[in-house]
């Protein structure tokens, strides 16, 4: 097989072997080499193009090493401190925190001390043996003071070395540059500067394999070493990685000759071989790697670039040079963002780690550091871009409120396009196409949105629905020890919001009496799972509810009650559900669900009933002719993985059965979560994911499942507004009492009143229906009764306002 077909054929699905690698050395065929790199990068990272905002510090630029093209590491000038202080340094970073950086890069030059006295001199003076142990007070500093994620430069290192710098650092780096041992011979780029030996520089790599340390390499080309020897140091890079998979990234540097070196005068690579390198590169690693080349080291060729498969433009400081190539000054991120635009990319920031690293921070991130981290991503490891969270109230993210209603024509790339038109054929998505719709943003987001709200109309019309019901929470008692709970409290536990309770059936039966008479077709029945409760409580609950209310809708008890019911009488769940059925049990809430997946229920609720018990209690309410809702519980400790086989289970059970009425994001409510609180989890998702949970839902139960709905006690009145233009066609219920998002720390209103509701949904010209908890339209008397109290309410409410306000005046 010629090279150019090899190329043009080449599969996703491995990479070139080292002969491929080294035949390509030999290739002219530009075109086919640079169109297979960009395929490859489209296969694994769609149309994303990554950067990080970043603070310089160079922490010394004296180096016992004397690289010929190098202008960063000088000697030792007079009246000139050997190190910045780590005032100094804490304050570069405090002035990128306000430009909105999140990573600090610190350069340095390899163990100054070993060759000036005036470095060794002022270590002493700082109280510190080495460059690298002033090195991890400094990064300690900035991140403690600044908030900002230190990424290390900091050469050659021992274990020890590492393993201080790792408790400091989100990661590190150190390129490899060429594994020619050549360019350390005299007159080689390399020559009298012991810290490049290529076997010292891999030989740290390991090290840091070993430790589970994010790192960061490349290669840096034209520095007098061949095609050929470029192969190798690639080659080298990948065995790395395939023991340890620690290298986040391949930087491919091309050289620039800089005035006052021994290499002024040696001529650049040029363009051509620098998109060669870069798509050797991708062809040699896995498609995942990341691969980057400097934006300001090619100005004018910011999209050939692209073209030739990079996925990474670096780190980009708004305020801060490239201390390390000064005369090359950074793009405005504007100017980037254009540039990316114009290659057919959509230019996404990131952090110093990397977001599959982000995502497993456990195994990459010393603990120090893994609360920042998780506090600062979303669920795919990707930096929060703004303060929203669910609960909260405030502005919404003006970029997604654009993205929601942008008009026109959108330019959508291909893969999820393709997922799309399978969703909307109705066809089931496998667990990459959803976990891949997840990760939409710019067009793409603009694009799930429609496609959602296409179904929708589709499907309900322009009709949105509501019912009114009220919750009650009969018990906030639980003997279980769910991690994201604030609402169950221990028996005399007053350490979260509210004090410990458990209803009577007397005030159970009030309040059913006065939800009737507020206009309520529905009572949704939930709560803890005190330790004294068996089957027989439920029962005596149902047979409350109806002896107040015959005609009221009983909406009650998750498949963890329904379970711990069963269990409690030594019965089998069937049994149990029929003579929960008996004494007046309308239809099942599904909650309980969190994420169903075994994998996220261990860490954060590992007593609770695992995922295959709900979905077979749920098979079982099915089976004996109870209908049920749906939810998941996002934005905690899980990715987008776990979201897309939430949705698959969900999915597989209602294809079976039919039992499902609607589905129900629940976006985690995070502010007195304990497992927050403790620094485990998010907090929630951002207000990108929790539209695209709603349409994604639309698309991925598509035709199965034909209501989704909105939470208002999770997103807020304007939140839920958003949502109905990402296929939603439901406000769930009006409440008149919410005691478990409040007891989390949300912040919005107990109850919504039908005419709020209504104002709504006509507010986003759809046509508002009351409705009954099983879809049809509600009664006409219970509507009317509905609206009168309200208004009755706020109308007492009214005057209570203005008698204050007057004996205050």
């Amino acid at each position: 097989m010629s090279i150019s077909t090899l190329v043009r054929n080449f599969p996703h699905s491995r990479r070139l072997t080292r002969d491929e690698a080294a035949d390509l050395v030999r290739t002219d065929d530009i075109g086919s080499l640079l169109g297979a790199a960009a395929r490859r990068r489209d296969a694994a990272h769609g149309r994303t193009l990554s950067y990080s905002r970043k603070v310089f510090i160079p922490l010394t630029q004296l180096c016992r090493d004397v690289c010929h093209y190098c202008t960063f590491a000088h000697p030792p000038r007079e009246g000139e401190k050997a190190y910045l202080s780590i005032e100094q340094m804490v304050a570069i970073a405090q002035a990128g925190k306000k430009a909105g950086c999140k990573e600090a890069l610190f350069t340095l030059g390899d163990k100054p001390e070993l060759r000036y006295r005036l470095a060794r001199e002022e270590l002493d003076r700082l109280g510190h043996p080495t460059t690298l142990s002033y090195l991890a007070a400094a990064a300690s500093a900035v991140h403690r003071e600044a908030g900002l994620l230190p990424h290390l430069n900091p050469g050659l290192m021992t274990g020890a070395d590492i393993d201080a710098l790792r408790k400091v650092s989100v990661s590190q780096g150190i390129m490899l540059e060429s594994v020619s041992e050549r360019l350390a011979e005299k007159g080689g780029a390399h020559h009298g500067s012991p810290d490049k030996a290529p076997a010292a520089r891999l030989e740290t790599m390991r090290l840091a394999g070993e430790r589970n340390v994010p790192f960061t390499s490349g290669i840096l080309i034209g520095i007098g070493e061949t095609r050929q020897e470029r192969i190798d140091s690639l080659l080298a890079l990948r065995d790395l990685n395939d023991s340890y998979r620690h290298i986040q990234e391949i930087i491919i540097q091309n050289f620039r000759p800089k005035p006052g070196t021994r290499m002024e005068n040696a001529a650049a690579p040029d363009v051509d071989d620098h998109l060669w390198t870069i798509a050797v590169a991708r062809l040699i690693f896995e498609p995942s790697m990341n691969i980057q080349a400097p934006p300001n080291l090619s100005p004018g060729a910011l999209g050939r670039l692209v073209a030739a498969g990079i996925n990474d433009w670096g780190g980009v400081s708004p305020v801060t040079p490239d201390h390390v190539n000064p005369e090359a000054p950074w793009p405005h991120l504007r100017v980037l963002e254009a540039a990316t635009k114009a290659a057919g990319m959509d230019l996404t920031e990131r952090l110093a780690i990397y977001p599959a690293f982000a995502r497993d921070a456990n195994r990459w991130l010393d603990q120090g550091l893994r609360t920042t981290v998780l506090h600062g991503i979303d669920g795919d490891g990707m930096p929060r871009v703004d303060d929203w969270c669910p609960g909260h109230v405030g502005e919404l993210p003006a970029r997604e409120l654009e993205w929601i209603g942008k008009a026109g024509v959108v330019r959508r790339s291909a893969d999820p396009g393709r997922v799309l038109a399978k969703a909307q054929r109705g066809d089931g998505l496998d667990e990459s196409e959803i976990a891949g719709l997840f990760r939409a943003r710019g067009d793409d987001f603009t694009a799930v949105c429609r496609a959602a709200d296409e179904l929708r109309r589709e499907m309900n019309g322009d009709v949105v629905s509501y019912v009114v019901t009220r919750n009650i929470n009969y018990t906030n008692i639980c003997s279980f020890k769910c991690r994201f709970c604030a609402f169950s409290k221990g028996k005399m536990s007053e350490n979260l919001r509210g004090r410990p309770y458990d209803l009577d059936m007397r005030e159970v039966a009030d309040r059913v009496i006065e939800a009737w008479q507020r206009g309520a077709s529905e009572v949704c029945m939930q709560g803890g799972i005190h330790p004294s409760y068996t089957g027989q409580k439920y029962l005596d609950i149902c047979r409350t509810v109806k002896d107040a209310v015959p005609q009221i809708h009983m909406h009650a008890f998750s498949p963890l009650e329904i379970y711990q019911g069963a269990q409690t009488l030594g019965i089998p769940v069937t049994d149990f559900l029929c003579e929960l059925k008996a004494a007046g049990l309308n239809t099942l809430p599904g909650t309980a669900a969190e994420i169903l997946d075994d994998e996220v229920r261990v860490v954060l609720c590992a007593d609770k009933i695992r995922t295959q018990q709900w979905l077979d209690v749920m098979r079982a309410a099915h089976s004996v002719g109870f209908r049920s809702t749906a939810t998941i519980m996002f934005g905690h400790i899980e990715n987008y993985r776990h979201w897309a086989r939430h949705l698959l289970r969900v999915r597989n059970l209602q294809s079976e059965t039919g039992g499902f009425t609607e589905f129900v994001p629940l976006p985690f409510v995070h502010m007195e979560a304990p497992i927050y609180l403790k620094g485990r989890a998010r907090p929630g998702p951002t207000f990108r994911e929790a539209i695209l949970m709603h349409a994604v839902a639309r698309l991925a139960l598509n035709p199965v499942i034909p209501n989704i709905q909105a939470s208002w006690v999770k997103l807020g009145a304007e939140g839920v507004r958003h949502c109905l233009s990402a296929g939603v066609n439901d406000l769930g219920g009006t409440l008149m009492d919410e005691s478990i998002s409040r007891s989390a720390g949300a912040s919005h209103g107990q109850e919504m009143t039908p005419q709020e509701m209504e104002q709504i949904i006509v507010s986003t010209g759809r046509i508002p229906r009351q409705r009954t908890t099983l879809y049809g339209d509600a009664d006409a008397g219970i509507r009317q009764r509905s609206f009168d109290s309200a208004a009755a309410r706020m109308s007492v409410d009214g005057h209570r306002e203005r008698v204050h306000l007057a004996a205050h005046s």
